[in-house]
């Protein structure tokens, strides 16, 4: 079966550079896939991707050497298979706030014994090989994220959970669960900042990787050093809407400097 990279890539202690799909086009994942990044996520949560878009992105991803990934939009075991069973390498699950539900996540990302996942993986054995049955279990990222009022409270009994590979925190939804605004890069006096390193401790002492979503290089590069092995910058999205903003930020600059020596 083909190996799981960047799960390879974090145990041997190296830091995995996670990029994040909302369009729902097999043109914008291509261009982002060609760009080094480590894994993309297709994000179908908050994204604008559903299943008919994830599919042949999934296909896309796979003309390069990076892992497919997926988030959710819920903890749902159908939803959950079947992105699994398109050629996913990994799920990100959103909410998860008890040891219940965090091993209803795990077991619906395994075949018996071990979990109820159903067997079909139509295109999974396209990607993974035909002994995917064999390696399924070990070879695919099962990440819970942490967001959640309750989460906080049951950090050790969610990262203990057996088969759960790592935790992912969404800053954004985190900041709201310690009654912040929502938002990235958190600051080091809020609230939701010491959340985010309690819960690296956390995964630290339950021996799980930990990933985090970040609005920028520099925060990311910060989050590394922390100790977080997954971290992922911005999207798609905010990558073309930044970047075409910044040009026309700096045209019209120049244009107002040109038309106020001309009077």
């Amino acid at each position: 079966m083909r190996k799981n990279k960047i799960k390879q890539m974090m145990k041997d202690g190296k830091s995995v550079i996670n990029g994040w799909l909302q369009i729902p086009s097999t043109v914008s994942a291509e261009v982002m896939a060609h760009q080094g990044w480590d894994s993309l996520t297709i994000d179908m949560q908050h994204g604008l991707v559903d299943y008919t878009n994830a599919l042949p992105i999934l296909q896309t991803i796979s003309t390069t050497d990076v892992t497919p990934l997926a988030r959710v939009n819920w903890n749902e075991p159908g939803q959950i298979m079947k992105i699994l069973d398109a050629g996913c390498y990994g799920i990100i699950c959103p909410m998860v706030s008890n040891r219940n539900e965090a091993e209803k996540f795990v077991q619906a990302c395994k075949y018996p014994p071990k979990g109820y996942r159903s067997f079909g993986p139509v295109r999974g054995l396209i990607y993974g090989g035909g002994d995917y049955a064999n390696h399924a279990n070990e070879e695919m990222l099962k990440i819970a994220m942490i967001e959640t009022k309750e989460s906080l409270e049951k950090l050790d009994e969610i990262m203990s959970t057996p088969g759960l590979d790592g935790i992912y925190i969404g800053p954004a939804d985190l900041s709201l669960a310690v009654g912040e605004t929502p938002g990235f890069d958190r600051p080091e006096n809020t609230k939701a900042y010491f959340e985010i390193l309690r819960i690296l401790e956390h995964a630290k002492k339950n021996k799980i990787f930990s990933g985090i979503h970040n609005g920028s290089p520099e925060y990311a590069l910060k989050m590394i050093d922390k100790g977080f092995n997954f971290v992922t910058i911005g999207s798609d999205q905010r990558a073309m809407s930044s970047g075409a903003k910044a040009i026309v930020d700096k045209m019209k600059g120049s244009l107002q400097k040109e038309e106020s020596t001309t009077y």
